[in-house]
């Protein structure tokens, strides 16, 4: 088949894929705006750490240079440290914004960021406290880190890319095991995606008309974060089918559940309990959605469909003219029923969901 029949082939069957060069575009337009009107200079902690994992995709598909001096000026602000605690026997993983938080995901997924600053410029300073923490945590014998939803987007990455810098076979060990504890407590097996965390399982916690209940962005970051650990992880490791298993399942379950405008609404399978776009949910399913279609996980006929409907939510309705991503959920960690997310929602984590789904599919036209 030759390209033009292909091309001509697409076009019959609805399938356009969106310009290049538009796409291309809208990631400058949307990283400038953000980096213009957010200083560089703030915490480590995951609403931070998330954009720049988006600003770090970025980087990986465009070289743009003066963008990465953002993340550059970011990990160096922070000393390419999460939490400052120092006396190990205080460290926790609770939820906790204090110093003594070492241990707790949300403080380490900053971790992600400073091995890939330091695989394009060696340095063992960037890696050290990443390994002073994680080496310490994987000498414990506990299994429960991960105890919520958007731990495995912030950590996982963390352990493969961590694996592939020193070779310590201990990393994929133990990603194994607290991703175990985390799919036992969270994963609902009939639906195919996961609770938040163990306060919401059904049917202890239901939606106001009774339903299991949901949270997109949740998913989203589980979701998103089984791509990036299938990107890394070698092809030989004993549990790579388990994680290609849950990715797909999850990719299935969401498929089925978003909304006719191409958003999915805050908690999935509720569209009234709290109805109306969301975007950083959104960004993340498309993002994993493409990344699988790219790699050959999911079929192209079978899910173009639903990332083209997404695609055309994030850049007609949450992309705004200024540059800035609206409708997305403030901080939180539910679906909440009256809260107001409007064109003017925006946050560092979304425009970083954003960028990860924007350089995807520059990818995926390449394809």
């Amino acid at each position: 088949m030759t390209l033009l029949t292909l091309a001509a082939l697409m076009m019959s069957c609805g399938h356009e894929t969106p310009d290049k060069n538009e796409v291309l575009s809208i990631i400058d337009k949307v990283n400038t705006h953000w980096q213009t009107n957010n200083k560089a200079e703030v915490n480590p902690f995951w609403d931070n750490a998330a954009y720049h994992t988006g600003n770090m995709e970025v980087y990986a598909l465009t070289g743009n240079e003066e963008q990465l001096a953002y993340t550059k000026r970011w990990a160096e602000h922070n000393n390419y440290w999460g939490a400052t605690g120092t006396d190990k026997t205080k460290w926790r993983y609770s939820y906790g914004e204090r110093e003594e938080y070492v241990l707790f995901g949300d403080w380490q997924i900053c971790f992600q960021t400073y091995a890939d600053l330091y695989n394009l410029e060696p340095d063992t300073m960037k890696i050290a406290r990443a390994r002073e923490v994680m080496e310490y945590q994987m000498s414990t014998p506990k299994s429960d880190y991960w105890w919520w939803a958007d731990g495995l987007y912030m950590v996982m990455p963390v352990m493969t890319k961590l694996y592939n810098i020193t070779g310590n076979e201990l990393y994929l060990e133990k990603l194994h095991e607290y991703f175990t504890y985390a799919k036992d407590l969270m994963f609902d097996e009939e639906e195919g995606i996961f609770y938040r965390d163990g306060k919401y399982l059904y049917p202890n916690h239901k939606t106001n008309t009774g339903c299991k209940d949901f949270w997109a962005r949740g998913n989203g970051w589980v979701h998103a974060g089984l791509a990036k650990v299938l990107k890394d992880l070698p092809k030989d490791d004993a549990h790579r089918d388990e994680y290609i298993q849950v990715f797909t399942r999850m990719a299935e379950a969401v498929k089925e559940c978003q909304q006719p405008e191409g958003y999915w609404t805050r908690s999935m399978l509720d569209k009234n309990h709290a109805p109306g776009p969301e975007t950083s949910g959104t960004a993340f399913f498309t993002y994993a959605l493409l990344w699988g279609i790219n790699n050959g996980y999911l079929k192209d006929s079978e899910y173009w469909p639903t990332v083209e409907l997404a695609w055309n939510y994030l850049t007609t309705v949450a992309l705004q003219e200024d540059g800035s991503v609206g409708y997305v959920q403030p901080i939180g960690e539910r679906a909440i029923p009256g809260q107001v997310v409007d064109k003017h929602s925006t946050s560092n984590f979304g425009v970083g969901a954003f960028l990860l789904a924007a350089c995807e599919m520059v990818r995926y036209i390449e394809n």
